[in-house]
């Protein structure tokens, strides 16, 4: 099946170039444009593209408050971030904020193709370029987490799934470990948050923004 394609951003020669591009790939079809994001729910309701390709520097809306109206309205398209932001932080706010991919706007119509294609087969794609500074800007996030709760790496992964209503048993085929080394972390977990029901641990994890209420 053809692979609907809305395209998002204030240049007209980006759109051409890009819309260029994607009639070179088979199997995709752009369907609209767009040179603002204030009314992209609105267009993705109407257009029911797959993919929408979004810059993050538009005219009157940010492409990352364009991702959250996205969000809010509950679009069931995928997004593929195409821009010339290379700050890691700004990269992990649009993943965060619900971009399925990233791609720099220097791409080349094999990588673009690549990216199209792992986005319509439901997964994620980060441009190679701005990978690495990517998880390390999230492995340096993840240290802070874990030292702001006084927890360990192991110890966040498993009161995530905790929270997410997963078993003893389940967390322990999951991560590969004994049902009691899980319960020894559970334990520790909660002694030092000084947490000790589930509905407790639930509170704060959100509260504390270690897991959101989307998760």
């Amino acid at each position: 099946m053809t692979c609907r394609l809305l395209l998002v951003d204030d240049h007209s020669l980006i759109r051409a170039g890009v819309r260029a591009l994607i009639a070179d790939a088979p199997g995709y079809q752009v369907v609209g444009e767009a040179e603002d994001g204030d009314r992209l729910p609105e267009l993705v309701a109407r257009l029911a593209p797959d993919i929408v390709l979004l810059d993050l520097s538009l005219r009157s809306t940010s492409g990352l408050d364009a991702l959250a109206q996205l969000r809010e309205a509950g679009a069931c398209c995928r997004v593929l971030v195409l821009s010339m932001h290379t700050d890691p932080e700004t990269i992990m706010r649009a993943l965060e904020t619900g971009a399925h991919g990233y791609l720099l706007k220097d791409t080349t119509a094999t990588e673009l193709e690549q990216a199209l294609g792992a986005l319509r087969n439901g997964e994620r794609y980060l441009s190679p370029a701005i990978a690495h500074a990517v998880i390390d800007q999230a492995l340096q996030r993840g240290q802070a987490t874990c030292e702001r709760h006084n927890l360990t790496a192991r110890q966040l992964e498993i009161l995530r799934l905790i929270v997410r209503g997963k078993s003893t048993r389940e967390i322990a085929n999951g991560l590969g470990l004994s049902i009691k080394t899980v319960e020894t972390h559970r334990s520790q977990i909660m002694k030092r948050l000084q947490i000790y029901d589930v509905a407790g641990l639930v509170l704060y994890a959100v509260r504390e923004k270690i897991i959101t209420l989307d998760d």
